[in-house]
């Protein structure tokens, strides 16, 4: 009896355990697939370097800002190049001066250029850095042409200008009129200038005056009125009277009137200054 009921009791099943991953957790597990398969198309590779663009981007300004705070240092010496006739390369030194003393970097080269565009010279001025601590302005002068009515210099380009040192410009032509009639002044000038030397004759000086009258200085000093009208025509005339009848006794003549439709006339020199002349 005993043993039949041991028996018995074996062979009593237990309560059948729950299987594991049971239909509660079933959604869950749809999630994290669809989470996986939304990752997984995600191009990484692609989406880091983008992110590492911006990144080094944004980071640039302030590297560059932070070396260059780290490296600069003030300006403590400035070089003046170029020819130089009219202007004096001390005196160009000390006018760049005060930016001596400022920051390398952060100083605007413009504003030394523009200062010294403003000296009536200088016709441009070229400022570059030189590391670690120099300024280098090359300088270019205006060339002048001629000296314009009493104390003035007319460059080749045709700007009137005015420096306290016109004198040093040497021996040049000297030209007169209205300011706003200079470029019409310079173009006769060239043209009767160029006719003399195929001539053999110098070209002094040309004036305008306010009326509309030329009037011609030629290198031997003799002066040839031209008037108003028919200007070039006179000129014409005079060239051809002058190597004709005159060109043996220029010493003589002081004045050519070329006023004339069919003539010139000539004002002498006093004997007595003719005389010296010839000696």
């Amino acid at each position: 009896m005993l043993e039949k009921l041991l028996i018995r009791s074996r062979a009593v099943p237990s309560d059948p355990p729950k299987r594991r991953g049971a239909t509660s957790l079933g959604p869950e597990r749809d999630r994290f697939g669809l989470l996986r398969a939304v990752l997984s198309a995600v191009p990484w590779g692609q989406a880091l370097m983008g992110a590492g663009i911006v990144l080094l981007a944004a980071l640039v300004p302030w590297g560059t800002s932070e070396v260059l705070s780290a490296m600069d240092r003030q300006v403590m010496a400035i070089d003046v190049k170029g020819e130089l006739v009219g202007e004096n390369r001390t005196a160009l030194e000390r006018s760049a001066g005060k930016w001596i003393g400022r920051s390398f970097f952060a100083t605007d080269l413009s504003d030394i250029k523009e200062s010294l565009e403003q000296r009536p010279w200088v016709e441009s001025a070229a400022v570059k850095r030189v590391w670690p601590d120099r300024l280098q302005i090359d300088v270019r002068e205006k060339k002048p042409l001629a000296y314009w009515n009493s104390n003035r210099l007319v460059s080749r380009n045709g700007e009137l200008f005015a420096p306290p040192n016109p004198e040093v410009a040497g021996r040049l032509p000297r030209l007169a009129g209205p300011d706003e009639r200079v470029k019409e002044v310079i173009d006769m000038a060239r043209t009767m200038s160029d006719t003399l030397t195929g001539h053999n004759l110098g070209f002094a000086g040309l004036s305008l005056e306010q009326r509309g009258a030329w009037t011609l200085t030629l290198a031997n000093g003799i002066e040839v009125v031209l008037g108003r009208d028919q200007v070039e025509a006179r000129f014409e005339r005079f060239v051809t009277v002058y190597q004709e009848r005159l060109a043996s006794r220029s010493d003589e003549v002081r004045r050519v009137d070329a006023r004339y439709s069919n003539g010139v006339a000539v004002q002498w020199k006093p004997s007595e200054t003719a005389s010296r002349t010839k000696s």
